[in-house]
């Protein structure tokens, strides 16, 4: 099992826009070909203006056979051109949890 982590800072000013497009379409795109959320959150402290998610996948293979599905999808695509402009910039950790932690995830 590995986890992605995905970092998107935000414009100042429109975190807000960003989480609510998501939460009307971009989850409802992205759950069923990713699978397994780990959790989505936001910033309070620290940086500030991020947006947090963890999605996890047996393997790397997996991932990279999830994303290209995910990439193949015209509402994907259409639903990324909306929210482009929010993004200031991102980033991605691959996560490997030790060998005495459990991953868990909304089903």
């Amino acid at each position: 099992m590995i986890v992605e982590q995905r970092i998107y800072t935000m414009h100042p000013g429109t975190i807000g826009n960003y989480v609510k497009a998501y939460a009307a379409e971009g989850l409802a795109i992205q759950k069923p070909i990713l699978g397994r959320l780990v959790g989505y959150y936001t910033t309070e402290f620290g940086p500030l203006n991020q947006v947090i998610h963890m999605w996890a996948y047996e393997s790397f293979e997996e991932r990279a056979e999830r994303r290209a599905k995910l990439f193949a999808q015209q509402n994907w695509l259409d639903y990324l051109a909306k929210v482009r402009p929010f993004i200031a910039t991102q980033e991605s950790k691959l996560l490997m949890p030790a060998d005495f932690t459990k991953v868990r995830w909304e089903e």
